[in-house]
């Protein structure tokens, strides 16, 4: 399955803040046995919970980019490294890689082999969402679901002074309603 590809979504599964607050802390609870000492988020979506993540265990904290967008808009087929590992994370002994959803896992593969090239041994994944297709799947997952996963930062936009529905949310909830 290629990512973005809505129409084969099931239902939606729509996160509010408190509930991104519950798998987040989820989360924590399990990464706390595994000795993390460096959290990598993938911006953008996957540094809102490895911000939240990292605060609550107490260890540093970077970003990388890796996307398939420019200006949100889709125009890779793969992602492309636009924010490398930073230097910093060399040599450290167990990192995780965190983004908001494994989709096909393309974004998480790559973000760990970018790990990797700093000599970190020990590269765990997690997410807050993933789908069944994901491979690989992440490590740790709050939630596995085939549905279409709102986020409550991905939901509204600012656009033209007015607040409104994001429009690739709206084509996708369009699709699953013209599905039916």
């Amino acid at each position: 399955m290629k990512s973005y590809d809505y129409k084969n979504r099931e239902g939606v599964e729509k996160i509010s803040w408190e509930r991104f607050g519950d798998m987040t802390r989820q989360l924590v609870e399990k990464l706390a046995h595994e000795k993390v000492d460096v959290v990598i988020g993938i911006a953008r979506g996957g540094l809102i919970p490895a911000t939240a993540i990292a605060a609550a265990l107490r260890c540093e904290m970077f970003p990388i980019r890796l996307t398939r967008r420019m200006h949100d808009e889709v125009v890779h087929s793969t992602p492309v490294v636009l924010l490398d590992v930073a230097i910093q994370v060399a040599n450290r002994k167990c990192a995780v890689v965190i983004d908001e959803i494994a989709d096909t896992g393309q974004t998480l593969t790559r973000a760990v082999q970018l790990v990797g090239r700093r000599g970190v041994p020990r590269i765990l994944t997690a997410t807050l969402a993933s789908h069944s297709w994901s491979k690989p799947r992440p490590d740790y997952t709050a939630i596995e679901t085939d549905a279409l996963v709102i986020f409550p930062w991905d939901e509204q936009v600012y656009i033209n002074g007015q607040w409104q529905t994001h429009p690739e949310i709206e084509n996708a909830l369009k699709l699953q309603h013209n599905l039916q």
